[in-house]
């Protein structure tokens, strides 16, 4: 028994230390870096994997079958979430996410938690901390727990923070008010449960309390971790590990240049669907690659990477 109770005091003492050590409501650069572990390029100073710029501009094409399917060879096989209400549906969003979580209101542990963040500089209410801490690229992924009525916590005075900060929309799992403010930004391509016009009161808030801010949180059936890419089209959401962005990007280069030479051959009647449906025979892999080489220029992918897909081929 003595054993037992020190073992748990000892626990007890170490998630104090932890909590005492780092701001309010985030988690400690070193545990970030072991929930990311896979991760081996850049990161945020707060340890957040920090995916380069291209490979973003690159998986604005990717569809989210492609993604789907490299992912799924590796495991992951909870990445993607329907149901949204959308704005600006036409558009894509691709971003470094930068997570929230919320849980229902509870005045204790909300003040707490607002004394706490207050006398660490943080300003105002709860839900504008982490829009504060956006950077170029990030998308704002928000748990509100499908908060609807009294739940919104974003309008359009804070989308306007939001996109001035990150250039980029959200994907937020609750609802927002102002919907029509929101829509006026060009460029702020979001993902949201529902709309409602009420709010939350920030001043005293009992709707909902800020638990988190770049932590692993829970979207639907997906778990998002800080730095994961976000790509919405479509009207769905795929949330990919850092560690598998560039592979995602890269596989879904070759699916699509394989795909556009496949349609043309067939529209040519050079080969039968059957030919192009199946495994490639040597003689079709090889007029592959002279039309890769012929073309290089006119593809919508990067020229280096068709030189790449060239160089590392097995036919």
């Amino acid at each position: 028994m003595m054993h037992y109770r020190f073992f748990v005091s000892a626990m007890l003492l170490s998630w104090l230390w932890v909590f005492d050590q780092v701001n309010a409501q985030t988690i400690p650069k070193e545990q970030m870096i072991f929930y990311t572990r896979l991760w081996e390029g850049e990161r945020f100073p707060d340890g957040r994997p920090k995916v380069p710029d291209d490979i973003l501009e690159r998986m604005k094409l990717v569809t989210h079958e492609e993604a789907w399917a490299t992912m799924k060879n590796e495991g992951y096989l909870h990445q993607y979430e329907e149901g949204w209400l959308c704005i600006h549906p036409d558009s894509v969003l691709v971003g470094r996410a930068f997570t929230a979580m919320f849980m229902p209101g509870r005045p204790d542990v909300y003040e707490a938690i607002l004394e706490k963040g207050h006398a660490e500089g943080r300003i105002k209410g709860q839900n504008s901390w982490p829009v504060d801490e956006l950077s170029p690229g990030d998308v704002y992924v928000a748990d509100q727990f499908g908060a609807h009525e009294d739940g919104p916590t974003i309008g359009d005075n804070l989308g306007n923070a939001i996109y001035a900060n990150s250039g980029n929309g959200i994907v937020y799992d609750g609802a927002i008010r102002d919907i029509e403010g929101l829509k006026e930004l060009p460029s702020f391509t979001s993902f949201v449960r529902s709309y409602h016009p009420s709010h939350h009161n920030p001043s005293h808030d009992l709707n909902t309390t800020l638990m988190g801010i770049n932590v692993p949180i829970r979207i639907g059936s997906m778990m998002v971790v800080p730095g994961d890419v976000v790509l919405g089209k479509e009207g769905a959401v795929t949330i990919i590990p850092a560690h598998l962005a560039e592979k995602v990007v890269t596989t879904s280069e070759v699916v699509r240049l394989r795909d556009m030479f496949g349609h043309q051959r067939l529209r040519e009647k050079k080969y039968t669907a059957g030919q192009i449906d199946s495994r490639w025979s040597d003689e079709i892999e090889k007029d592959f690659s002279a039309w890769l080489e012929a073309h290089m220029d006119e593809l919508p992918v990067p020229k280096e990477q068709i030189q790449e897909i060239l160089k590392n081929r097995t036919w």
